[in-house]
């Protein structure tokens, strides 16, 4: 059974909240932020002010993904406005172990982000000191782009890659989720699905929702 994590670049901004309230309903696992800063990525999305008003509206684990240069010099902010998760680009780090070692003191969970020409041997000494892998299986930066179809190889990759070494550490995927490519994902080895478009698109949220969930 999958974790379901809705992204919320992809929900109504105007009516957030209301959002959020569905979501809860729904029963989801994570709310999943995508925090970009018009660098990393040219997009540029929302900080620490917005989770922390999102962390007091809900008690969702917030699992934060940071698509920014700096995420070493503004860590302290992401922890203190409530994330549970967060999520970095190894390629922007430069002290990556020291960086895990501040978000576990903080009592959250660190990972890893692959985009997808990334390749999981970059991870041979890092997969002990994180939570989760994260694989991008579209281009950071936008929502409702398309699935890119080599990332299940990716996945299985990895998830023999963690059982070889003995390791408990989960993978999430994002980019162009929706139940056909969610199984695909979750056979491959993928744990929890971050899904946009598909959840917040459908007629009928919770179902969307639950179709990932029993994959």
């Amino acid at each position: 059974m999958a974790l379901v994590a809705p992204s919320l670049l992809s929900c109504d901004f105007l009516a957030i909240g209301a959002e959020i309230d569905r979501l809860e309903r729904a029963g989801v696992d994570y709310l999943h932020l995508d925090v970009m800063d018009g660098h990393y990525v040219p997009n540029l999305t929302f900080g620490p002010p917005i989770i922390s008003a999102i962390r007091k509206k809900t008690s969702i684990p917030l699992d934060v993904h940071l698509m920014i240069d700096n995420p070493e010099e503004v860590m302290e902010d992401y922890l203190k406005a409530g994330a549970d998760r967060i999520g970095v680009h190894p390629g922007v780090v430069t002290h990556l172990d020291r960086l895990m070692g501040q978000i576990h003191e903080a009592g959250a969970q660190g990972g890893v982000v692959l985009n997808p020409h990334e390749g999981i041997e970059d991870l041979d000494y890092t997969l002990g000191i994180v939570d989760f892998v994260l694989i991008m299986s579209v281009n950071p930066g936008f929502g409702g782009q398309k699935f890119i179809p080599y990332i299940p190889k990716k996945v299985a990759d990895l998830r023999e890659k963690i059982q070889d070494l003995g390791l408990d550490c989960s993978i999430t995927i994002d980019g162009g989720v929706n139940g056909e490519t969610g199984k695909v994902l979750v056979d491959a080895g993928a744990d929890t699905l971050v899904a946009g478009s598909y959840i917040f698109g459908a007629a009928d949220m919770d179902g969307a929702v639950s179709s990932l969930r029993v994959l």
